[in-house]
């Protein structure tokens, strides 16, 4: 009978297979067009390549969430990571600063990243 529940939980296991793994996330923070300070603009927020899919991404202004955010639907690439999209119109101007925060389960704390306006 343990033999039987030992072989059991073997063909389970290879059925389901061992689960995914988790994978941190990689984040670009980018502007949709070459930045000029007080010309409207897209800041965006891509996050991809990680597992498992509960994630939180806030794009931030000088600390402040910012609003009317847009969040894309989350979609996976061909490996079943997960990756999305959160976009927010915005006017750059001198000392602001931009960040998209991101916590996902692989990150000990929320993590920051901040637009460099050069990218």
């Amino acid at each position: 009978m343990e033999l039987l529940l030992k072989v059991g939980v073997l063909v389970l296991i290879v059925m389901v297979g061992p689960g995914e793994a988790d994978e941190m996330p990689k984040v670009e923070v980018y502007s949709r067009k070459r930045a000029v300070y007080g010309e409207e603009n897209t800041l965006n927020c891509f996050v991809s390549g990680f597992h498992p899919p509960k994630i939180d991404i806030t794009l931030l202004k000088n600390g402040e969430p910012m609003a009317d955010v847009k969040y894309a639907d989350m979609s996976f690439n061909d490996k079943w990571q997960f990756e999305r999209l959160v976009h927010v119109p915005f006017v750059p101007n001198k000392g602001d600063v931009y960040v998209c925060k991101v916590a996902h389960s692989t990150f000990s704390e929320p993590q920051m990243f901040r637009w460099d306006e050069d990218f």
